[in-house]
């Protein structure tokens, strides 16, 4: 069985998560890169080392994020949302940020592009200087799964 996620559904993909896509387009070219990020409920928090992503999305702030959970290939559920990317620069928001960061879960072993500092998860909660520090504030989204229909029968 393949359906549309309703809202709610999609918030909790987008809360579960911890890697998804953003896509950006700088007039010519398409780029997508995998970012672990958390979800506040209207907005994707992210950061980043500069790099081409970042320059992208400072030129061209429409971007796209996309997040999937996937059991297998008959049982998945994916959120698309469209959204602006929006630079935390002020040193006050991006402690914020940081520290609601901090707070997300996280799997046991994690990459150091998810570590907040090379002290993480112990030490400063000061933002490293060479982080920069992002929302995409999510203007529409959609969703879809497919659920087989031996686990349909099984969770209904």
């Amino acid at each position: 069985m393949i359906g549309v996620l309703n809202e709610k559904q999609m918030d909790e993909v987008l809360y579960r998560g911890y890697i998804g896509r953003i896509g950006c387009h700088d007039g010519n070219k398409t780029y997508v890169v995998p970012v672990s990020y958390t979800f506040d409920g209207v907005r994707i928090i992210a950061h980043s080392k500069e790099g081409m992503k970042l320059k992208i999305m400072r030129d061209h702030p429409d971007v796209c994020f996309e997040v999937d959970e996937m059991d297998n290939m008959a049982n998945w559920k994916s959120v698309i949302c469209w959204g602006r990317f929006i630079e935390f620069t002020e040193e006050a928001e991006r402690i914020k940020i940081k520290e609601f960061l901090a707070q997300r879960p996280l799997p046991l072993i994690v990459s150091s592009t998810v570590k907040l500092n090379d002290a993480w998860p112990f030490g400063s909660i000061r933002p490293a200087n060479d982080s920069v520090y992002y929302s995409i504030h999510i203007d529409q989204k959609t969703g879809r799964f497919e659920q087989d229909d031996v686990t349909a029968y099984y969770t209904m």
